[in-house]
């Protein structure tokens, strides 16, 4: 196959242009410019949709303040998972597993703060005591600023693969994707993204030690972060075997001693506190009924949703369909982006943390938001869209975000459970 008709990208090399050197904040301006605006205007259009939502329908004045309802529509982005890390941030930890007086069904614990990792909230918390903020302001400015450090992560490893343009389509691809919806909310999803884009770039470009950093970080802030100390731990194995005599081994092996730190010190301390090494995991299965099934639960979502029966476990029926095609969408990626071979770290990130999601027993219909972190999937659609005058680029990308406003954000806060 000639260069004229092999679209595939190639994966070593970078397309680069002469430009005369310039000062470096211009320099900066010029590259993450266009990054953050094309990213910052495709969100705010689908923020904008979905505050528009749920003022129309109204039925968020109607829930409790902690699922999904409040006085203002705004007071729906710290509600779920957001109600639990403004209590961290104001009042901290105290891990404990109490059972549930006389309960014999599925959910036996009280819910506990502890089953929610500690970066976040310790940003909002140190965000709010220096700024005024409360714990609401402060979670959404760490999430905003969060979310825009991960649209330039994304675009830095799509550029690295791809180029420039395939950088701004997988940028803009971030602001749309199903479940961008809590990007803009108080929750940690957006800084969990940052750091692990910003993570596989290092891995990618072999900043080992800016790579062991990022992984020790992002695993005090997801417990997914497994997927990325095993991406990083191939990345390292890879540049040992390749006997990179230039690099050394001291701080591949360094960065691989220090990447899984933050995950397994958090689960370490949260069972030294309850007084049981597996705490962590008994309080996500018995307070939250979510555990790993070997995706028992998936599949019976995804055969008995096809034919109409909602009988399989925490059915939200409108919001699973999002799911399902959330999950079909992924799986079809995941094939494209297998077939343009790309490194093995990004390989074994995707796969693993696909593997971590969908074999998980958990409310389907947070399945579109705990896929945001598979990011490398965005990359054959970023491929394709390069293709695009970067006018044209935003036609296709501008339409998904309005859509957006509704299955990224009101189904999944409203119709389901985020």
């Amino acid at each position: 196959m000639n260069a004229t008709t092999d679209t595939r990208p190639a994966w070593n090399a970078r397309l680069t242009e002469a430009v005369p050197p310039q000062h470096p904040l211009r320099e900066a301006a010029a590259r993450y410019g266009p990054v953050l605006a094309l990213y910052g205007t495709l969100k705010l259009i689908g923020f904008t949709v979905f505050l528009t939502l749920l003022h129309t329908a109204g039925d968020f004045r109607e829930k409790n303040p902690r699922f999904g309802g409040g006085a203002h529509p705004w007071d729906v982005l710290a509600t779920w998972d957001g109600w639990w890390y403004r209590q961290i941030a104001e009042h901290g930890y105290d891990p404990a597993l109490v059972p549930v007086p006389g309960a014999t069904g599925m959910i036996t614990l009280e819910g506990n703060s502890a089953a929610f990792f500690p970066l976040y909230p310790a940003l909002m918390r140190l965000v709010s005591e220096t700024t005024g903020l409360g714990s609401y302001g402060a979670g959404l400015l760490v999430s905003v600023l969060a979310s825009f450090a991960a649209a330039l992560g994304i675009y830095t490893v799509a550029e690295h693969l791809g180029g420039r343009r395939a950088g701004l389509a997988a940028a803009g691809l971030w602001a749309v994707w199903p479940g961008s919806g809590v990007e803009w909310a108080v929750y940690s999803d957006s800084l969990y993204v940052a750091l692990a884009a910003w993570s596989c770039h290092a891995m990618l470009s072999r900043a080992w030690l800016t790579a062991g950093l990022l992984t020790f970080l992002a695993g005090l802030n997801r417990p997914t972060a497994g997927a990325l100390i095993a991406a990083l731990g191939v990345a390292v194995a890879l540049a040992l075997h390749r006997h990179r005599q230039d690099e050394g081994v001291v701080r591949p092996l360094l960065a691989l001693a220090v990447a899984p730190l933050g995950l397994f010190g958090y689960l370490a301390w949260v069972g030294h506190r309850m007084g049981d090494y597996g705490g962590y995991f008994k309080l996500q299965d018995g307070a939250w009924a979510h555990t790993f099934d070997y995706g028992e639960q998936t599949l019976d979502v995804l055969t008995s949703l096809p034919v109409g029966h909602f009988d399989y476990l925490f059915a939200y029926p409108f919001a699973d369909v999002v799911g399902v095609g959330t999950v079909l969408l992924a799986l079809t990626m995941l094939g494209l982006l297998l077939r343009h071979r790309p490194p093995a770290p990004l390989v074994v990130y995707t796969v693993l943390t696909l593997a971590l999601i969908l074999g998980s027993q958990q409310i389907f219909a947070n399945v579109s938001r705990y896929l945001l972190p598979a990011f490398p999937l965005y990359l054959p659609l970023a491929f394709a869209l390069r293709r695009l005058s970067p006018l044209m680029m935003c036609w296709p990308l501008g339409i998904a975000a309005v859509a957006s406003g509704s299955y990224a954000g009101y189904v999944l806060f409203e119709l389901g459970v985020p």
